[in-house]
């Protein structure tokens, strides 16, 4: 075994990387043996299985959003309405306007 105590910083992180590197491999290596089990005890009883993978992330798909308010001052300032309010609407609103005046028709 080796005397972690007597390796550099450097020699210590790459041996953790690879610790990480071989774990992950290992645990791959795992998950398709299972999957494989799985399909083929689902096959001998007459069933189909659909297993997702889930090493992949899902993407998430989001468009932009159409504004919904306008700045009074300069047009090329608008908000979606969504998050944070942007600085300008909040001065406005600190002022005691309302944000319905500033809604994009």
């Amino acid at each position: 075994m080796t005397d972690f105590n007597k390796l550099s910083e450097a020699e210590l992180q790459a041996v953790i990387d690879n610790a990480e590197k071989a774990l992950k491999e290992r645990q791959s290596s795992k998950r398709k043996e299972v999957i494989a089990q799985i399909k083929e005890l689902a096959v001998s009883i007459g069933v189909t299985v659909d297993i997702q993978d889930g090493d992949k992330k899902s993407e998430r798909k989001t468009g932009k959003v159409a504004a919904r308010y306008c700045s009074p001052n300069d047009a090329s300032l608008t908000w979606s309405g969504r998050g944070l309010a942007p600085k300008w609407m909040q001065e406005l609103l600190a002022s005691g306007r309302n944000k319905a005046e500033f809604e994009i028709k």
